[in-house]
C-alpha cells in the first residue's frame, strides 16, 4: 500500500489544500488546508466526508473537494 498525495491548486497556481489517499480501514483519504491542518477525512468504505471535528459533511459522497476551501 502506498500513500499519494495531490495538491489542490487555485487559478492562480496557489495552493488550496491537499488530499493523501491509500489508507487502509475506514478512512480513504485526509484533506488538509494550505497550512497542511487537517480539514477532514473521506471514507469510501462508508461513502461520507467528514470535518476536522469528526461532524458528517456528507452521508452520500466521499468527495474530498467537499472539504476544500471551507472556511472555518
Amino acid at each position: 500500500m502506498t500513500l499519494r498525495k495531490e495538491y489542490i491548486r487555485g487559478a492562480k497556481r496557489e495552493i488550496l489544500g491537499s488530499v493523501t489517499t491509500g489508507y487502509s480501514g475506514g478512512t480513504s483519504s485526509i484533506v488538509r488546508d494550505e497550512h497542511n491542518e487537517i480539514t477532514g477525512r473521506t471514507s469510501e468504505q462508508f461513502n461520507t466526508v467528514r470535518d476536522a471535528h469528526g461532524n458528517l459533511v456528507s452521508i452520500n459522497s466521499s468527495d474530498p473537494g467537499l472539504l476544500i476551501g471551507h472556511k472555518k
